[in-house]
């Protein structure tokens, strides 16, 4: 197995490496005092990313996007762990693949606009009584007898709520069927009965909004729906895996492998007793575990993002790297404080900020606790590739 990136590759990383340490670094002080990003510095980055082909990259090239395998939007989202949440949107955008399943119509209304950056989508499936478990959401959708819907219930934690021209909203539509009477609905920001609610305060990720909906019989037409009829949980499903392995995977590494490398600096220019703090076999053990952690935090990414490209459907394995990353990004960053000490918790460096952001990818799109469960249910069902890939 050929490990090794090919030249396109590895330009494609140092590109956006470099775009983020030039363009996006700067502001991240700027979100974290105001809790918010000015517009015409969103629109400035948004401008710049787009001309260089940086915006939705995940997306096909018929559609408008970048068009790289999964493989290569891992080694983007990895990059994009190295800055804040909302300059990752602004600049890059957060183009959902479950909008690739529009049709007709839906192409040019909701699909390409977001694309190329013109509107901006959030994924409204959790509810107060349905977080890890996407099943037993309440929201439903009732039809009108004309062909349409109407759209009752509530949404939390909708990422980017504030600034989201619509919303991918899951809702039950068949009652009686369970998982399978369950769809998925295109609702317009400025549909009526729609309200956004408040912006719930958060520990960390400042600047991104994450909103309440509320849906008082929001009318629907059949051009809503998105994709079929009791498909949304299969399809909500599929998004909540891309999302896991890359907004939640990726990025923990990305962003534990920027704190390393500010462990490691430190830990060579702090003097204590005469020598570099470095040098001290406690911190040196830090320094060393975080990597071999990052390390193969990486590799199951990798291994998982190939096994896309090949068409394969490995669920069991993005929880993995998912619970792997998120705990290895938890261990690395605690870490960081400690090597920084006194520092380490001041807010005067980010690595208090670090340490904050961090606690939440261990929670959303699924606990690591649950996400234990799925990998041990499939062990038990028999599927050891996830640690054997011989058998």
């Amino acid at each position: 197995m050929d490990l090794s990136l090919s030249h396109e590759q590895k330009l494609l990383v140092q590109t956006v490496r470099d775009f983020i340490a030039e363009e996006l670094a700067p502001l991240e002080a700027e979100v974290e005092e105001n809790g918010a990003l000015a517009q015409e510095k969103a629109d400035t980055i948004f401008a710049k990313s787009r001309d260089l082909g940086l915006y939705a990259m995940n997306i096909p090239e018929e559609f408008g996007g970048g068009g790289l395998s999964a493989f290569d939007t891992m080694l983007v989202e990895e990059q994009f762990g190295r800055t804040t949440d909302i300059l990752v949107r602004r600049a890059f955008g957060n183009v959902y693949e479950v909008l690739l399943a529009s049709q007709g119509e839906q192409i040019e209304r909701w699909l390409t606009p977001t694309v190329r950056g013109e509107r901006v989508c959030s994924i409204a499936i959790t509810e107060p009584g349905a977080g890890s478990d996407a099943g037993s959401i309440r929201t439903k959708a009732v039809e009108d007898g004309q062909g349409g819907w109407k759209l009752s219930g509530s949404k939390h934690f909708i990422s980017d709520g504030f600034v989201s021209d619509f919303f991918v909203v899951s809702a039950v539509t068949d009652p009686d069927k369970g998982a399978k009477g369950i769809s998925l609905f295109l609702v317009d920001k400025g549909a009526p009965g729609l309200t956004i609610g408040r912006d719930q305060p958060m520990m960390g990720l400042r600047g991104t909004s994450h909103v309440e909906l509320s849906f008082d019989e929001v009318p629907l037409k059949p051009i809503h729906m998105l994709g079929e009829r009791g498909m949304g949980f299969r399809m909500a499903l599929g998004v909540l895996g891309r999302v896991r392995l890359a907004q939640v995977g990726a990025r923990s590494i990305g962003k534990a492998t920027k704190v390393l490398d500010l462990m490691i600096d430190y830990a060579r220019e702090r003097k204590q007793f005469g020598q570099a703090i470095g040098e001290f076999q406690l911190v040196a053990q830090m320094l060393a575990d975080s990597a071999m952690e990052i390390n193969a935090a990486r590799l199951a990414l990798w291994q998982t993002a190939v096994e896309i490209d090949e068409g394969k459907d490995p669920r069991t394995r993005i929880s993995l790297v998912k619970v792997q990353a998120a705990e290895t990004l938890g261990r690395v960053v605690d870490r960081a404080v400690q090597v920084f000490g006194g520092m380490g918790f001041c807010k005067d460096l980010p690595i208090e900020r670090y340490y904050r952001d961090a606690r939440i990818y261990r929670i959303f799109d699924g606990t690591s606790e649950i996400h234990r469960t799925v990998m041990g249910r499939s062990l038990m069902k028999g599927e050891p590739g996830l640690y054997d890939p011989y058998a």
